[in-house]
């Protein structure tokens, strides 16, 4: 019996209702294929009983939440891949249009290794041109900013916890 097996349903539907919440109420929709959307959070389930957190059910995880905070679902690549593709890379966020007309998911490129690259570049440009008196701080999921010494617990627009904010400038 594998991981995934020996989830409960109840677990499963559980989690399927609160994400669904969530995403409607953020202004996403989840996968409208219930079957496919369930066993994707049935990875999430796996994936938090090993490593403590919702890491991409189709990402490999380091284990270590610190090099992971970028894959942790709702990842920071997703509003990308809706926006290009329709779906996230996993599918089990969609875009309203692909909601109200489903359509067949296409391969969507693994942006992770680009953006890290990116991210550092711009890191680099930004402490050349700026020197704030006060950080600013950038939730990677919503990309909310706001200008204070210290991130805030939660995002006031995702609900994303503390340490998915990074200092953008």
């Amino acid at each position: 019996m594998n991981e995934q097996d020996s989830i409960k349903s109840e677990e499963v539907e559980k989690l399927f209702k609160r994400l669904n919440h969530d995403a409607e109420s953020s202004g996403y929709h989840l996968n409208p294929d219930i079957d496919f959307t369930k066993d994707l959070i049935k990875g999430l389930i796996v994936n938090e009983k090993r490593y403590g957190y919702w890491v991409c059910p189709c990402r490999l995880a380091s284990g270590k939440k610190s090099e992971d905070l970028d894959i942790i679902c709702p990842c920071d690549y997703r509003d990308e891949d809706l926006n290009e593709y329709g779906t996230c890379y996993c599918a089990l966020y969609v875009s309203k249009k692909f909601f109200d007309v489903i359509q067949e998911i296409k391969p969507i490129p693994e942006r992770r290794l680009q953006i890290e690259k990116k991210k550092k570049i711009e890191a680099k440009l930004q402490k050349e041109k700026y020197s704030l008196q006060i950080p600013v701080w950038r939730c990677k999921v919503c990309g909310y900013l706001c200008g204070r010494y210290n991130p805030p617990e939660i995002c006031p627009i995702c609900k994303a916890k503390k340490e998915r904010f990074e200092r953008f400038l």
